[in-house]
C-alpha cells in the first residue's frame, strides 16, 4: 500500500516549482490560476525570490501548498494513494490532492491560515526549539514544570520533538531539557509559537473560514495531525483542521499508524525530502521516494 505525504513549512527553497512550470503546460495553468486567486504573483516569488522572501509566512505556506498540489495533479492517473497525510500545512495539500477539497478553496484557506498565524505571532514574542535525543515523555514532563507557555508542538520522529511557546519559557525549557539529558536543544528561526496555545487567535479566525469551506469524502483515508488517525468523514476532518492550529503535530504517531495499517511505500509530494527521512527513522526497510 502506497502512502503519499505532503511537507510543511521549512521545506521551501528558491526556485521551487520552476522546473514544473517550464516542463508541463498543465502545471503552468495551475500556477497562473493560483496567482489569480491570491491577487499577487506568488510564482514570481517562488521562482526568483530569495530565501528571505520565501521565509515570509504569507508566502511560504501558499508556495509549499501550490508546489505540492500541482506535483500531485501532474501525476495524473499515476497518483493512486491508499492513504495520505501532510505535516502541519501539508495536511491542506493532502486534502486537496485526495479530492476532499477544491484547489481554490484549499489555497484560500492556506492563505487565510498564513495571515492569521502571522497576526498571532505578532501579538507576543514567541518561538520554537528542536529537542534531540530525549524520550517524548521526558520532554512532556519537563515542559509542565516550566512557568509560562511551552508545550510539545511537533512529534517529528522518535528522539526528535519540537517545543513551542513564549521566548522566555522556550529558553528555560531548553536549559532544563539539556540538564535532563537532551543531546541538543536548538532554538529555531521561526516566526512564532506554531501549534501552541499562543495560536488561539488564529484558530478562532480560521474556524469560520473552515466551517464554510465545502469538504467532501476523500478518495482515501487522510491521517490527520491532531490524532494521527485516518479520517474520511467531512465533519470530523473540519474539526481536526480547526484544532490543528493549537494542537501538536503527531507525525511520529501518524507514521506508526500508517505502517501498522499496511503502508509499504511512501511517496513525498512537494519540495524537499524531510518526510522521507523521518519515515526512514521509523522503518529502515520502508521504500521511500519523491514524486
Amino acid at each position: 500500500m502506497t502512502a503519499y505525504v505532503f511537507p510543511g513549512q521549512g521545506s521551501q527553497f528558491p526556485g521551487m516549482g520552476k522546473d514544473l512550470y517550464d516542463a508541463d503546460s498543465n502545471a503552468r495553468i495551475w500556477f497562473e490560476h493560483a496567482n489569480d486567486i491570491l491577487g499577487f504573483n506568488l510564482t514570481n516569488v517562488m521562482f526568483t525570490g530569495s530565501e528571505a522572501d520565501l521565509k515570509q509566512t504569507n508566502v511560504t505556506q501558499p508556495a509549499i501548498f501550490l508546489h505540492s498540489v500541482v506535483k500531485a495533479k501532474v501525476m495524473g492517473d499515476a497518483f493512486q494513494p491508499a492513504m495520505v497525510a501532510g505535516h502541519s500545512l501539508g495536511e491542506f495539500s493532502a486534502l486537496v490532492a485526495a479530492g476532499a477539497m477544491e484547489f481554490s478553496d484549499g489555497l484560500k484557506l492556506v492563505a487565510a491560515r498564513a495571515n492569521a498565524m502571522q497576526k498571532a505571532c505578532e501579538l507576543q514574542p514567541s518561538t520554537m526549539a528542536a529537542i534531540l535525543g530525549l524520550e517524548d515523555e521526558k520532554v512532556e514532563e519537563v515542559c509542565k514544570t516550566i512557568p509560562g507557555v511551552v508545550v510539545p508542538a511537533n512529534y517529528n520522529c522518535p528522539g526528535q520533538l519540537v517545543i513551542s511557546g513564549t521566548v522566555e519559557a522556550v529558553n528555560a525549557a531548553c536549559e532544563a531539557l539539556k540538564a535532563a539529558g537532551a543531546k541538543r536543544a536548538l532554538v529555531l528561526q521561526v516566526g512564532g509559537a506554531f501549534h501552541s496555545p499562543l495560536m488561539e487567535p488564529a484558530r478562532v479566525e480560521l474556524e469560520t473560514a473552515i466551517a464554510f469551506t465545502p469538504i467532501v469524502n476523500p478518495r482515501c483515508p487522510v491521517y490527520q495531525n491532531v490524532d494521527a488517525r485516518p479520517h474520511t468523514d467531512p465533519a470530523r476532518i473540519k474539526a481536526n483542521l480547526i484544532a490543528q492550529l493549537t494542537a501538536p503535530v503527531r507525525w511520529t504517531q501518524t507514521m506508526q499508524h500508517m505502517l501498522a495499517d499496511g503502508c509499504t511505500k511512501v511517496v513525498e509530494v512537494g519540495p524537499g525530502n524531510v518526510l522521507q527521512g523521518l519515515f526512514k527513522k521509523v522503518s529502515k526497510e520502508l521504500v521511500t521516494s519523491a514524486a
